[in-house]
């Protein structure tokens, strides 16, 4: 084998398909990452629960399969000159040349690499860089506790033209809705995709336009959780992504996502209105003197906000925010990193929180749209955070 391929190319693509090698692989194999030379350079590495593929021009004077050390050569490529890349094979190793620098690697046995799963049918396209702002500011609220592996994932519905994507971990709720293109009118399905490996699918495939998502969605409209259970889907288990020449698979969750809906307060009693940026500084002010685990406090009246954080012999700090508010005064304190994190997932300068009760959980949105000017009157973004109860 040998080939010829742009440094930069050869750089990016193999950062990209590294990035999901396991770093305690179950067989030496999996640690590797498998070039194969044809009309196209492709790249691809699989731990038998995230596949990564992705194809780069190149000039291939001899065709041929290699398996070597993904790591490592993705530190070397890193650190090439801008120089064009050569890769040839000699006998049980790789020989990289660039300029003057020439590396020599050991290859692993391509014969004991796994076969790459195949794509679940494709089910609709939709913008990639709408696709990866909704999945951060969704993927934020899952959880990290893989005691709980329903709760580290993130829920996926498509029904017609919409898809709503949610995740929780008990102490906050994230919900986004957001349009895209299906494959069909009529279709339905709801999946259970691990948040991590989202969050850097969804953020590593803004290179191309569009994002093609695969999934298996049964013909009768069938949830998919109920179609893996009794067997009626095909190719169930699995969702893939693709765009800008990447594609990558990964493993569905299994178990039952909560009843995120009933969450949600059907009835509100206070609304405040913020700017988002001076919210989040004055809480970032305020938090410092807040021990671990400790809240903090929020006192919402006619016109301000003021903010609290330690209590007693502790270092203490106080701050005022003006602030548009309509209904009952209340006070209410939060985790400080909960409450930033919805903040910096808000896409809008105004920051909007919802109560009914200091016990009950508020909603925080941004500024709904004014149907006058072409928008609509509900948020597409909601993060519901819980309250910490104060003592006294």
């Amino acid at each position: 084998m040998r080939f010829r391929v742009d440094r930069d190319v050869l750089a990016e693509a193999v950062a990209w398909t590294a990035r999901t090698l396991p770093s305690r692989p179950s067989v030496p194999v999996l640690a590797g990452i498998r070039m194969q030379a044809a009309d196209q350079l492709r790249l691809s590495s699989f731990d038998y629960e995230v596949s990564a593929e992705i194809s780069v021009s190149s000039d291939t004077e001899d065709e041929g399969t290699i398996l070597v050390s993904g790591r490592l050569l993705a530190e070397i490529t890193r650190s090439l000159p801008d120089r064009p890349v050569e890769i040839a094979t000699d006998g049980s190793k790789a020989v990289l040349t660039c300029g003057n620098a020439t590396f020599t690697l050991l290859t692993m046995p391509t014969e004991d690499y796994p076969s790459l799963p195949e794509m679940p049918p494709s089910a609709g396209s939709v913008g990639s860089d709408a696709f990866a702002a909704a999945v951060a500011q969704v993927a934020i609220a899952a959880g990290r506790d893989d005691t709980l592996p329903v709760l580290t994932g993130v829920r996926l519905e498509i029904d017609g033209e919409t898809i709503t994507l949610a995740s929780t971990d008990r102490y906050r709720l994230a919900v986004r809705e957001l349009r895209w293109n299906p494959g069909r009118p009529d279709i339905n399905a709801a999946v259970l995709v691990p948040a991590r490996t989202l969050a850097d699918t969804a953020r590593s495939l803004t290179s191309g336009a569009e994002v093609s998502i695969a999934l298996a969605v049964p013909d009768d409209g069938h949830d998919q959780d109920q179609a893996r259970a009794d067997g009626t889907g095909h190719g169930e288990g699995m969702i893939g992504f693709e765009g800008g020449g990447r594609r990558t698979t990964t493993r569905l969750l299994d178990g039952q996502f909560p009843p995120y809906r009933s969450l949600l307060p059907s009835e509100l009693n206070s609304v405040a209105e913020l700017p988002t940026a001076a919210f989040s500084e004055s809480v970032r002010r305020v938090s410092l003197v807040a021990e671990r685990n400790t809240p903090v406090r929020l006192s919402f009246s006619a016109g301000q906000l003021v903010l609290e954080a330690g209590t007693g012999e502790e270092a203490q700090a106080v701050e005022a925010l003006e602030a548009s508010f309509e209904g009952d005064d209340i006070q209410i304190a939060f985790n400080p990193q909960y409450l930033l994190d919805g903040l910096g997932a808000i896409d809008s300068d105004t920051a909007r929180m919802a109560f009914t009760s200091s016990g009950k959980p508020a909603v925080m949105t941004g500024k709904p749209a004014d149907p006058g000017d072409g928008g609509t009157p509900e948020p597409d973004y909601r993060y519901l955070l819980m309250p910490i109860r104060l003592a006294g």
